[in-house]
């Protein structure tokens, strides 16, 4: 069972959160839910809220999106049932019904997905759907509310009653009209409405030639509005059908109401689901919007948050463009407590307010933007104390109010406690106060509480180096420029760079010096070996950051030359396979020519059909049985291969003929020789070298050895004698 106190969710602004979560809400009564969350009491009360908040993230992004859970609140509708002889209207009927189906859609929904959605369908089942509800509503109203004819005996009678009397109205007004309006009585718009009921715009002259009910006239006073004698009958006959219509569905509204008057609880119930599956849609929507995820949570008291965003950071920059820096962050039973110091604007108060939100809004059922690694436990109790905590209502300074606050702490600190305290025993004399503030950390450490703590004290960072289960760390500063990197570092206490800080806002170095002067040595010597020790240790991360984004640059690459190698090696085999295919092709086709050849000399049938079989056989004993899927699979393949190689193929063509270019252009350059008799020479683009017999003109007879060829002399190139 978590306890929290109002200033732990000002201090955390976790009302920030959920003001910003109601706003994915659908209802108004899904708003106060989300508005009034707070820590879970019941532990699997509170894991089941984070699985089903969970299940609907990820519905965001498979292909089983969860149906609307819209609808409008029946507060009223609940207490009119509760109210004996009332009895509801139409529009009350159509939100009952819509709330009903609403609900038998998402239950039947999350039956059907249940796979997907195992605790949203675990919470589904508790709803007992009620057919008759929708049943009973659907036998009286249409699908766009209105009362149907047929939802009483009486009701048909009724209606037909006044199609019929209307019909008659229309009629004998039409005569009216058109006897007036040859009598030239009527005005040019001839006719208008007055309280529902036709009526004929008279001119007032002749007022009294037309016999009727005067219904009133215009602003003017020249034009009077009579319906006409022969319609008042009518009129006065549809009034009471009218009246009759009227009382009819106050009875069947009533009739009605009582038949859902039974299940006033379940429809309290239906309303209730709908509002909660509200509330975990937009948790859910408000955990992609800032990544969140469901971290492990166990019974090993170990904190681990690996990659922590603050939520409310997160938004903020994301919306203004700028860079926002994550924390890792570990607590256990050997670790429990964390010093965090350095130099303000560093980022330390951020840190703690991040690790103690987080924490929050896990324990309220709100996912958080963490790694998937990381894991964490359930506190009892969380307890702050951050920012300038001065009362004035109760007439307390800050640090009158810190040491009330810690006297808080003290009554309530135990082992399943998160303490986080901000700038801790600051507000009084330094010694003074941090004496106080190291007894008190003394205190919480022996209650084995964990908890994290800001500070610029030196008593505090030498008291955390010394308890075997508490730790130092420091917000990790450039070197050079003295800028915060917004990193949290474990293991080392953190300078407040004082000095430093100075020098860089252009404080006289002689001031400085004199500033020295003023304090023990010691405090100076241990400040300046935790500054020197806090840039060497920043210079190392700059070297390991570097060192790992060239071991990753050199996987990536090695990664990538493992990919080229098995796509050539892809190729190289489809390129042999290919060539098999094309070889036996050419095997086969000398067969054939062989076999060819044979009948052409013997002219034998039998030995023909005979070899012809023999090759076929032979061939078919090669094939292997494939279906028709694979055959159009190898099929494919064999186009992709055939047509990747007609693309290879026609770059060394075209590399070729772009070399023949440009030897021709170099040979176009250089000198002619003149050929002759003897002389050895060659084809261009040939490679046989012959020597010339005879010239005749512009031919000449190459002795190639073996046999002479008549060539043109333009087509020869002249080879040097070796």
């Amino acid at each position: 069972m978590i306890s929290i106190t109002k200033k732990t969710v000002q201090d955390l602004e976790f009302d920030t959160i959920l003001q910003t979560i109601s706003a994915y809400c659908n209802t108004e009564m899904g708003k106060e839910k989300v508005l009034a969350i707070l820590p879970f009491k019941n532990k699997n009360e509170l894991l089941a809220n984070l699985q089903q908040t969970s299940e609907y993230q990820a519905s965001f992004t498979n292909n089983n999106a969860i149906p609307n859970h819209g609808f409008e609140t029946i507060f009223s509708e609940l207490q009119f049932l509760g109210i004996e002889n009332s009895f509801l209207e139409a529009n009350s009927f159509k939100k009952i019904g819509h709330i009903t189906e609403t609900t038998t859609v998402l239950v039947k929904y999350f039956k059907k997905f249940s796979d997907y959605y195992p605790e949203l369908h675990k919470k589904a089942t508790e709803i007992a759907l009620e057919k008759s509800i929708t049943l009973a509503i659907e036998t009286v109203f249409d699908k766009y509310g209105e009362i149907k004819n047929n939802a009483s005996p009486d009701l048909v009678h009724i209606r037909k009653s006044i199609q019929i009397v209307r019909g008659k109205i229309n009629q004998s007004f039409g005569l009216a009209l058109s006897q007036y309006n040859s009598a030239g009585y009527l005005d040019d718009i001839k006719e208008t409405i007055v309280e529902n009921r036709r009526v004929l715009a008279v001119l007032a002259m002749y007022r009294k030639k037309v016999k009727g009910s005067v219904m009133g006239s215009s602003k003017t006073g020249s034009i009077v509005y009579i319906e006409p004698e022969t319609t008042l009958r009518f009129s006065r006959e549809l009034a009471d059908l009218l009246q009759d219509e009227r009382e009819e569905i106050v009875r069947i509204l009533k009739q009605l109401t009582n038949e859902i008057r039974p299940f006033k609880e379940l429809l309290a119930e239906y309303q209730l689901f709908l509002s909660d599956i509200d509330v975990i849609a937009a948790k859910a929507k408000y955990a992609v919007k800032i990544n969140g995820i469901l971290p492990n949570i166990t019974t090993e008291k170990r904190l681990f948050f690996r990659d922590a965003f603050h939520p409310i950071l997160w938004l903020t920059n994301k919306a203004k463009k700028e860079v926002i820096y994550p924390q890792t962050i570990e607590l256990t039973q050997d670790n429990r407590i964390i010093v965090i110091s350095g130099p303000n604007a560093g980022g330390k108060s951020i840190t703690l307010k991040t690790i103690g939100l987080l924490q929050l809004m896990l324990q309220s059922g709100i996912l958080i933007p963490v790694h998937e690694r990381s894991e964490t436990f359930l506190f009892d109790r969380i307890l702050t104390d951050i920012g300038d905590n001065q009362s004035i209502e109760n007439h307390l300074s800050t640090y009158s109010y810190r040491l009330k606050n810690m006297n808080y702490f003290l009554k309530k600190c135990n082992a399943k406690t998160l303490f986080l305290i901000d700038e801790f025993g600051t507000g009084s004399d330094p010694e003074l106060g941090g004496a106080l503030a190291e007894t008190f950390l003394e205190e919480f450490y022996h209650r084995e509480a964990f908890g994290i703590i800001t500070t610029h004290y030196t008593n505090l960072k030498i008291l955390a180096n010394e308890l075997p289960f508490a730790t130092n760390a420091n917000m990790l500063f450039d070197e050079k420029s003295l800028e915060p990197m917004y990193k949290l570092h474990l293991g080392q206490a953190g300078s407040s760079f004082t000095f430093e800080v100075a020098q860089k806002n252009g404080i006289p170095f002689g001031l400085i010096n004199r500033a020295k002067k003023k304090i023990e040595k010691g405090k100076v010597r241990f400040d300046k070996t935790i500054a020197t020790l806090q840039k060497e240790r920043s210079k190392l991360e700059k070297t390991s950051q570097t060192l790992k984004e060239e071991e990753s640059k050199a996987r990536e690459e090695s990664m990538k030359m493992e990919q080229i190698n098995a796509k050539i090696q892809e190729k190289l085999e489809r390129y042999q396979e290919l060539y098999d295919a094309n070889q036996r092709l050419i095997y086969m086709g000398q067969k054939i020519d062989d076999i060819s050849e044979s009948y052409f000399n013997t002219k034998d049938k039998k030995k023909l059909i005979g070899e012809f079989l023999k090759m076929v056989e032979i061939e078919n004993s090669k094939r292997k049985k494939i279906t028709k899927k694979e055959k159009q699979e190898k099929e494919k393949v064999e186009r992709q291969v055939k047509a990747e190689v007609k693309v290879k193929v026609e770059e060394i063509r075209e590399q070729k003929k772009e070399a023949r270019i440009k030897k021709k252009e170099i040979e176009d350059t250089k000198p002619k020789v003149v050929l002759k008799v003897g002389d050895r020479v060659r084809m261009i683009d040939g490679k046989a070298i012959g020597t010339i017999d005879k010239i005749e003109k512009t031919k000449a007879t190459v002795n190639y050895g073996i046999f002479t060829s008549k060539v043109s002399l333009d087509q020869l190139e002249y080879i040097q004698p070796i």
